[in-house]
């Protein structure tokens, strides 16, 4: 990612400052961002590999690598269209409850609700750059979005709401999916132990019927 912004075309190529002002600074924060995202990637890494690492380190940076880009792109958009600038709001709204979400996970550490709520933030996100991108670059000549209309505005907030429905309904079927086959994959093995049980059980009944037989 970091490679992309700065080598592309019209990139900045490393270059933070000419002589005749900053360049590419939109280059440059989306960089920050990939940077912030590749220390937790390499924490990841650390604290897989070294023991001593304290426990709750990964969930930490990655937490902070989520504030760090909503940080940078709640100023971001400044001066820009109502629509531009709404619908990047959206999306700090999303990242900041995401880095909230990731930030309790240090200390509840392997919670499956918080963990469900992280995952559905992540394909929010990942979702409405998708929205993003169809609002400010419309795709096969498509009109442009009226960037100052209200209308547009309050369609987008609902289809926000729109986008986490179906995050929720993706997290909701992946979680009913993977509980039905790792209860169809210990099922046979749960009734085995069931069965030897039972047989022990009537091993054991017919064991003190004949002593009592024997008895009378």
């Amino acid at each position: 990612g970091i490679l992309g912004e700065q080598f592309v075309p019209d990139g900045p190529h490393l270059h933070l400052y000419h002589a005749h002002g900053w360049v590419k600074l939109m280059n440059w924060q989306h960089s920050t961002m990939y940077l912030f995202f590749a220390v937790s990637g390499i924490t990841d890494m650390v604290t897989y590999l070294l023991n001593h690492v304290p426990l709750g380190v990964d969930r930490l940076v990655m937490a902070m690598a989520v504030f760090a880009e909503g940080f940078l792109f709640y100023f971001h958009v400044h001066n820009r269209p109502p629509l531009d600038h709404h619908i990047h709001f959206l999306l700090v709204l999303a990242l900041f409850l995401g880095g909230v979400s990731i930030f309790l996970e240090v200390f509840f550490r392997d919670n499956t609700v918080l963990e469900l709520f992280r995952t559905s933030l992540i394909i929010l996100q990942g979702t409405w750059f998708w929205q993003i991108g169809f609002v400010l670059f419309p795709p096969f000549g498509t009109p442009e979005w009226d960037q100052k209309d209200e209308g547009n505005i309050m369609f987008i907030t609902m289809c926000f709401c729109w986008h986490y429905l179906a995050a929720l309904c993706i997290v909701a079927a992946n979680y009913t999916l993977v509980f039905c086959v790792s209860t169809r994959i210990r099922r046979p093995g749960g009734g085995e132990v069931i069965g030897i049980q039972k047989l022990k059980a009537d091993h054991t009944y017919q064991a003190t019927l004949l002593s009592d037989s024997d008895e009378d």
